[in-house]
């Protein structure tokens, strides 16, 4: 059974915007998944610790005949595959993929909390995901638009690639 997933992207070491460009490609090659879409990319300031620089930060829609765990797991993989190492929460990282929607299911496990529980408080997140369906609502019918309009402001800038 085919589902639509929703992957957060972002980077702020190493060439961000290559490090975008190299997940997508990865993205694309999973087993058992089409990249749909992507959105444009967005420059934000970190959240988390400050003496960071800022993030580069993307959605990707993805149809995938994966479960959810299974494709975090793929997601994983393509993290470690460009370097991401994980010392700090929310620190600096080469590579952040997360699932942000499965369909339209919820998903509580140890190793996975889906939508992804940060959602509402990112609008790196909410912005790109509107620019691939305005119309996007969480499994509890909140729509992303409104979340959007009462979420903390991070500095989003959209980058305009030459």
């Amino acid at each position: 059974m085919s589902v639509t997933a929703w992957i957060g992207l972002g980077s702020n070491l190493q060439s961000p915007l290559q490090q975008l460009h190299l997940a997508l490609e990865a993205l694309h090659q999973l087993p058992e998944t089409a990249l749909l879409d992507a959105s444009p990319i967005y420059r934000s300031s970190p959240v988390g610790p400050s003496d960071q620089p800022d993030f580069l930060n993307m959605v990707a829609k993805l149809d995938t005949d994966l479960a959810a765990t299974t494709l975090l797991q793929q997601l994983l993989r393509v993290e470690d595959a460009q370097g991401r190492v994980r010392t700090q929460t929310w620190g600096p990282r080469v590579l952040d993929l997360d699932l942000l929607l499965y369909g339209y299911e919820t998903i509580t496990q140890p190793e996975l909390s889906v939508p992804h529980p940060e959602i509402p408080n990112r609008d790196f997140v909410l912005r790109p995901l509107l620019d691939l369906d305005r119309e996007l609502a969480l499994p509890d019918g909140r729509r992303l638009d409104a979340l959007l309009s009462e979420c903390p402001d991070n500095g989003l800038t959209l980058v305009t690639l030459a």
